[in-house]
């Protein structure tokens, strides 16, 4: 059947992936590049001079509120009902408290110096309104490993549980599928429907791609990995031995090698030296008694001339009165919070619903660095605990935390276990990648956002029952993105960029854009 260049294109990228497509759009020159620009808030220092806003949550939808309402003029103050600022965005360290629902306290004991993201953990080079953020702040970046072809990709069901370095399986699935599509083109397959001298330059790309031999076909290549590498003397190395088509098929490895393919996973990644938690602090150090800490909300009640929020603060009940409020509370949190909104906001927070991710944290010997020279990066399994995210600070010191699990568990069997159970098999997806690795795990902390006080979920799902968010036009989310009289809602579920830090950012920008524009009319 003759194909077009489009669906040539398509089918291309859902074999190879996204970078056997992108290459072969550029040598095709049908590949376009655009950059991204951070979201700014236009305004003068008078903007909101004699008008009040009220900010409920102290993450990042909340301090970027605040710091840019202070900028433009506005009475400002932040209640956040946790001791921290940050929301979602939380590392933990030796002597951080860990209160679950239904799980206790634990309390991370690892060594000085270590620490574990539990939230957000990556910072996209794309997100420029965020990195902008930290230029700003002082927060000082390095890079974030997101991918290392030294990672492993593994499924119990395939070659008896054995671990596949993940640099294999890449380059033999791109080698098998290269092979296939040149065969496909020089047999003329393709020549109804492509544009002349197409067809060599396609056969250019894959003999380069795959790489394949002068005969058009995949023997294997020192992409993929040595059995023996090249040394010094007759050591010429020797290359590993292809993994057979039909076994990469039948392993289902695809999730794991388009992984680092999603556009804000692409490198470069960035991360805070420290921890993820110095963005907030730089915010709450600048904003300084602006936010109130240990100060939950109780009642959200519009009135006359604005809102009055009532909240708790040292055992008592306080109540403040502001023109306007900026809402940055999970919509979990608002389900159970008494308000007076409007039926259309009420109706998107009784019925949307939120991932439970978790992260399962256990610090150890760099094992996956002495011993399989895994420097960052993501090994991803079948079944367990997935993936396994190793660490990219304090790259060759002795020891390290590394993330075993780090998925939504709602519905899920994880989701019912015990605590050690829960560590149990967090262990064991190790020992499938790194065996006889599993017992020097040490200090696990596990952080599931279902359990979190003041969270209830990680990120949301669905704006609406039984519609999937992304699935087109959302009315739910069309009405959270428009204030509710004085109350404007902020996170990153109020943006196309939901479970991101950036699309926290964005939206509190977008709110202040509105605002401005109410102010400046009245």
């Amino acid at each position: 059947m003759a194909l077009t260049r489009r669906e040539f294109l398509m089918r291309t990228g859902s074999v190879g992936g996204y970078g056997a497509a992108f290459l072969l759009m550029q040598s095709l020159g049908l590949l376009p590049l655009k950059s991204s620009a951070a979201s700014v808030v236009a305004g003068t220092a008078d903007t909101g001079k004699g008008v009040s806003v009220v900010v409920l949550g102290g993450g990042i939808a909340g301090l970027v509120a605040a710091y840019e309402l202070r900028k433009l003029g506005y009475s400002c103050s932040v209640l956040e009902a946790r001791e921290r600022p940050g929301g979602r965005n939380w590392s933990v360290r030796s002597g951080t408290g860990i209160a679950l629902n239904g799980y206790g306290t634990q309390t991370c004991r690892f060594d000085e110096g270590n620490y574990q993201n539990v939230g957000p953990a990556r910072l996209p080079s794309i997100h420029g309104t965020i990195l902008g953020y930290c230029r700003e702040l002082g927060v000082e970046l390095e890079v974030e490993v997101n991918s290392s072809r030294s990672s492993f990709l593994q499924n119990d069901r395939v070659a008896g549980g054995k671990a596949f370095v993940q640099r294999q399986v890449i380059n033999d699935t791109r080698g098998h599928v290269a092979e296939l599509l040149a065969k496909c083109t020089a047999q003329g397959a393709l020549d109804q429907t492509l544009a002349p001298g197409d067809r060599e330059r396609i056969l250019d790309f894959l003999r380069l791609y795959g790489p394949l031999d002068s005969a058009g076909a995949y023997t294997g290549s020192g992409r993929a990995g040595y059995a023996e590498v090249p040394g010094a003397g007759d050591q010429a190395g020797v290359l590993s031995q292809p993994v057979d088509l039909h076994t990469l098929l039948d392993a289902k490895f695809w999730a794991g090698i388009l992984f680092e393919e999603t556009f804000d996973m692409q490198a470069t990644m960035f991360q805070p030296k420290g921890g993820m938690d110095r963005i907030p602090y730089a915010f709450a150090s600048k904003l300084g008694a602006v936010v109130q800490y240990n100060s939950p909300v109780k009642e959200i009640r519009k009135t006359a001339k604005g809102v009055r929020v009532s909240y708790v603060q040292g055992g008592a009940e306080k109540t403040v009165e502001a023109d306007y409020c900026f809402c940055a509370l999970p919509l979990t949190i608002l389900r159970t919070t008494p308000n007076d909104f409007s039926p259309p906001y009420r109706k998107v927070i009784g019925e949307c619903t939120y991932a439970g991710a978790y992260k399962v944290a256990w610090e150890s010997r760099r094992f996956w660095e002495q011993d399989f020279n895994l420097y960052g990066g993501l090994s991803f399994l079948a079944q367990g605990c997935t993936p396994v995210w190793y660490p990219s600070a304090k790259l060759f010191s002795p020891r390290g935390v590394v993330v075993a699990g780090y998925s939504n568990e709602v519905g899920t069997p994880f989701e019912g276990l015990t605590l050690e159970q829960k560590f149990a098999e967090s262990r064991a997806s190790i020992e499938r990648l790194h065996p006889a690795r599993g017992r020097e795990l040490e200090k696990p902390v596990y952080v599931g956002w279902s359990n979190v006080p003041h969270n209830l979920g990680s990120w949301l799902q669905s704006y609406s029952a039984g519609r999937g968010r992304g699935e087109g036009p959302d009315p739910g989310y069309e009405t959270l993105i428009q204030p509710d009289g004085p109350v404007y809602f902020i996170g990153d579920h109020c943006s196309h960029i939901v479970a991101w830090q950036e699309g926290a950012a964005v939206s509190a920008h977008r709110a202040i854009r509105q605002l401005n524009d109410r102010v400046r009319a009245a």
